[in-house]
């Protein structure tokens, strides 16, 4: 199998939303520039405001959003994860918070809904509540590409390893985690748990994020988008700087981390699957 090489486009985007579509366009040659067959925009890529105004900003899928990064996948010839957009939903005064994945001929191959909605407070931060504007996914979403299958997940999912456990066993080898992550978090959080889902999962992940402040919040992102291998080691990083990430594809290295430590053939559902159920929550 070839190696492509994948790319990671890491944005400040603010709440013009021309603005922004304009600088992912520009992130996306780039990246185009430098050889990547696959290229990722962050969460909110087309929206950097708060919860409200994204939702506000919500346009259905396919929509004038989408169709634009449609136009300029087909042009490049690349398969783009559109990071991630407000969904409009049909009689909802909320939305989905959705990323797509768009094929070289300008197709959406597939769509996912961020299952996990990000209803936290964390300290004396002021306490965010996304479940007030958004609606939860409910499918694990994976897509076959001429690489083989890659899974998207969005931000806060990356704190619930099951959901890369399915798109590893649905036989993903790159997972994107196109996010917009707090920094509060992100400075102890992000790069442990990125390099936990590789290693468990053996799998590539490619986590375009998020930099700078989020207008109109109060709250800041952490950036430091990466991409990492089945072993756990950072291919390419990026800091608090909009811009390009790329790192070559080795499916050789994966098939090799896999055949050396086959831990997903190991798994023993039968004993560790938990009976939630039932009274005693036991194990069983």
């Amino acid at each position: 199998m070839s190696r492509p090489i994948v790319a990671a486009a890491q944005m400040r985007s603010g709440i013009d939303k021309e603005q922004n579509l304009s600088k992912a366009e520009d992130l996306i040659d780039e990246a185009v520039g430098r050889g990547a067959r696959l290229v990722a925009l962050p969460e909110h890529f087309s929206c950097g405001g708060p919860a409200r105004l994204q939702r506000e900003y919500a346009e259905p899928i396919p929509g004038p959003t989408i169709d634009r990064l449609r136009r300029k996948a087909s042009g490049a010839g690349i398969y783009l994860v559109a990071g991630s957009l407000a969904e409009s939903v049909p009689d909802s005064d909320r939305a989905f918070n959705t990323s797509v994945l768009i094929d070289p001929r300008g197709e959406i191959l597939a769509a996912y809904r961020k299952i996990h909605l990000f209803d936290v407070e964390i300290g004396d931060q002021r306490a965010v509540r996304e479940s007030e504007y958004f609606v939860a996914g409910d499918s694990v979403v994976a897509a076959h590409t001429e690489w083989g299958s890659v899974g998207l997940t969005i931000c806060y999912d990356l704190r619930f390893p099951e959901l890369y456990r399915a798109l590893a066993l649905t036989g993903a080898g790159i997972i994107f985690v196109v996010s917009s992550f707090l920094a509060s978090t992100g400075r102890h959080h992000w790069e442990p748990l990125l390099r936990a889902r590789a290693i468990e999962n053996q799998v590539f992940v490619v986590a375009p994020d998020q930099a700078g402040p989020i207008p109109g919040s109060g709250t800041v992102r952490h950036g430091h988008s990466a991409i990492v291998d089945p072993w756990g080691t950072i291919l390419a990083e990026v800091f608090d700087e909009e811009g390009v990430i790329t790192a070559e594809i080795d499916f050789d290295h994966l098939a090799a981390v896999r055949r050396q430590l086959p831990s997903l053939g190991a798994r023993r559902a039968d004993v560790y699957e938990m009976d939630i159920g039932g009274e005693s929550g036991r194990m069983r």
